[in-house]
């Protein structure tokens, strides 16, 4: 089992994954608005007071905040940092005001933000495929495990599973993917045996794996073993569609995750926040660069996704907004959108909370204050 790295480490990895990834966020927005002439005010890397920056010609102040925990970039006519209010001083930058731009590009330029996201963690992934090759061990049965799910749903070796749970599984990476996100669950398996396709159910069974530093989580399991893992060189013109498959892959398995805690099929201290981004960062970085950058990439994978959610004051909400008014032929009052926006803030405070008990659970810390009050 390793150690649990350093403070330092765990603390300068979370900035140096993060910080990229909300530069390259922001930066999604602001490239797609300087397309349809938006002009913008600020581009910010952090919150609170500025400690450095400078002005470029185009009048926009790039500014870098003292808390390295975010980041925004305000256009002109855009409401300020927390979406609440309207401020007409644009410090004198050019180009359009962004509320004067029709819907459809106000959508547009919201959305490049998740995109650039997905686009990055393409990119790091192809980078891979191009260097080393990708996983490709095929998901024909080798073995089944006596007496597991795969044995009591009948399933044998030689069989090709095609689908579990109704998600595609072209490899045996995709199998223990999909199988992994469902402890205890009952979930149908499409296969194909001597050329014909059959459906079997199985009930996974649930185990709790501890990982190289000794944390435990709880994974689904089928009871069957693949054929050797290969890893297979990536022909140049496949390099950035198997790509983009995979990071299609993750991010449907990030949607099961939630899905699974919103229907009450997971406990909801499994989501994780900042502090256990934190430390599982600090942890990728004192293996090995390699294993820190796929990180970074998944970090960026959920940057997105999560931003994309429906829920005001994410860019998501901000997109529903948007599409209400291109439907309605007219804005969403701004009452509506003050306290849609406030009640979205007031969400994110909530799950805040939730998740940094959740953090400081799995660091132990509420056993310790038990121990030292009983």
């Amino acid at each position: 089992m390793l150690s649990q790295p350093p403070v330092w480490l765990i603390i300068v990895a979370f900035l140096g994954a993060i910080g990229p990834l909300v530069i390259v966020h922001e930066l999604g927005h602001y490239w797609v608005a300087r397309l349809f002439g938006v002009g913008a005010e600020q581009f910010s890397i952090g919150f609170g007071r500025e400690v450095g920056g400078w002005t470029d010609r185009r009048g926009t102040r790039w500014r870098i905040g003292w808390l390295p925990l975010g980041g925004y970039v305000k256009f002109v006519g855009d409401a300020d940092p927390t979406s609440l209010t309207k401020d007409d001083d644009n410090a004198g930058a050019s180009g359009a005001a962004f509320d004067s731009r029709p819907p459809w590009q106000r959508f547009l330029i919201v959305l490049a933000g998740p995109v650039a996201n997905f686009l990055l963690a393409i990119a790091i992934f192809a980078a891979f495929f191009a260097a080393y090759g990708a996983p490709a061990t095929s998901s024909r049965i080798g073995s089944i495990v006596p007496g597991s799910a795969a044995a009591q749903a009948g399933l044998q070796p030689g069989d090709r599973i095609v689908t579990v749970a109704g998600r595609d599984t072209p490899t045996f990476e995709d199998i223990f993917r999909t199988v992994s996100l469902r402890p205890g669950e009952t979930v149908e398996i499409e296969l194909v045996r001597n050329g014909r396709s059959e459906v079997r159910r199985a009930t996974l069974a649930t185990a709790v794996e501890r990982d190289r530093f000794g944390q435990e989580y709880r994974v689904g399991r089928l009871g069957i073993g693949g054929g050797v893992p290969e890893v297979k060189p990536v022909p140049a013109a496949r390099i950035v569609p198997l790509a983009t498959s995979y990071v299609g892959a993750m991010i449907t398995a990030t949607w099961d995750g939630l899905a699974q805690i919103v229907t009450g099929r997971r406990p909801v201290s499994e989501l994780g926040g900042p502090l256990r981004m934190a430390q599982i960062a600090g942890q990728q970085a004192s293996i090995s660069l390699i294993d820190f950058v796929q990180l970074i990439a998944f970090f960026s994978i959920n940057l997105g996704f999560i931003n994309l959610l429906p829920v005001p004051a994410l860019d998501g909400g901000h997109l529903v907004l948007t599409a209400i008014e291109g439907v309605r032929r007219k804005p969403v009052s701004p009452r509506v959108t003050e306290w849609a926006l406030r009640g979205g803030l007031a969400f994110l405070l909530g799950l805040m909370i939730v998740v940094t008990f959740n953090d400081l659970a799995a660091f132990g810390l509420w056993d310790k204050v038990g121990r030292l009050i009983g």
